[in-house]
């Protein structure tokens, strides 16, 4: 019975002894993540003082995505001898000049893409990798800071396709009105005054016209994560069918080092484009901006990203 008694006061001792180090651990814990968010709370106001010295500004980060497979006498599928790939990347850059009385913010986005099908059994096959998602976007924006948070501004945007159709078509938008900055990563341009110009090759139905642009652009960066999304449009004063927007997306999650995870999306509406791209099929699918079926064009990217 002694013994009995002794294994169970024993057993409560270690108990408590396990309980009480849980609660000293615990403690600890809290005390140590106190002073972290203390030191980080003093980090983020320091790096809000970083932000708001004069000078440039420079960043990038991107996505890569790709598989390659090759397949020798696969029979349950239909071509048993095949060999396939897929290869993307995109980039966002920026360099921003920032001082007192004025700004002036440069941005480059990209998203290329190629893919390729090699039936090995066709000797007529193509075994090239093809070009996909083609997108191109640059821009500069100069602005004389009328408040803290309004500038008088002009802006330059140039879009096309480097890949296929280079310039055919390309977008160069020139336009001057106000500049919004509410708050920091976010710039909102609006100027009644900008000119479309459109270039292409040949007879075709693009058109340049005198319009109002909008652009919404917040790039920023949270500890591991950076995304980007801007929103550019284009409304025509001479007609609804030469309008446009474009909206895009990128999002990247660092991981280790200065590799992780990318994700990139974009939307498009752009009428002329409908109409050219169905003028061109045979028979043609339209005569005219009335019968054109103007889709929403999208596309997305997924892979690994790397951190410039």
């Amino acid at each position: 019975m002694k013994k009995t008694l002794l294994f169970l006061a024993l057993c409560i001792g270690i108990a408590t002894v396990n309980a009480q180090t849980k609660e000293e651990l615990e403690a600890q814990k809290s005390e140590k993540q106190a002073a972290a968010n203390a030191l980080q709370g003093e980090a983020n106001a320091l790096q809000a003082k970083i932000d708001a010295l004069s000078g440039w500004r420079v960043g990038a980060f991107g996505t890569i995505g790709g598989s390659l497979s090759n397949f020798s006498k696969w029979y349950a599928q239909g071509a048993p001898n095949n060999s396939s790939g897929n290869i993307g990347f995109t980039l966002n850059g920026h360099a921003n000049l920032i001082q007192e009385k004025f700004f002036w913010r440069n941005a480059l986005t990209t998203n290329l893409n190629w893919v390729k099908l090699n039936n090995k059994d066709n000797p007529a096959d193509d075994d090239s990798f093809k070009p996909t998602t083609d997108v191109f976007n640059m821009s500069s924006l100069y602005g004389r800071n009328i408040t803290k948070t309004l500038a008088a501004s002009g802006l330059m945007e140039y879009r096309t396709t480097l890949l296929d159709n280079f310039n055919d078509p390309g977008y160069l938008d020139l336009g001057v009105g106000a500049t919004w900055t509410p708050i920091d990563n976010l710039i909102v341009v609006i100027h009644p005054l900008n000119y479309n110009f459109v270039f292409s090759d040949g007879d075709t139905v693009f058109e340049s016209s005198l319009g109002s642009k909008i652009v919404t652009d917040y790039t920023r960066q949270i500890g591991a994560i950076n995304f980007k999304t801007n929103l550019s449009m284009f409304q025509s004063y001479k007609s609804g069918d030469y309008s446009n927007w474009t909206w895009s997306n990128s999002f990247s999650y660092t991981l280790w080092k200065m590799i992780g995870v990318g994700f990139d999306f974009g939307l498009r509406s752009n009428k002329q484009e409908a109409l050219n791209y169905a003028l061109a099929q045979t028979p043609p699918s339209a005569t005219g901006f009335d019968d054109v079926n103007n889709d929403l064009q999208s596309y997305y990217t997924i892979g690994l990203s790397y951190k410039f």
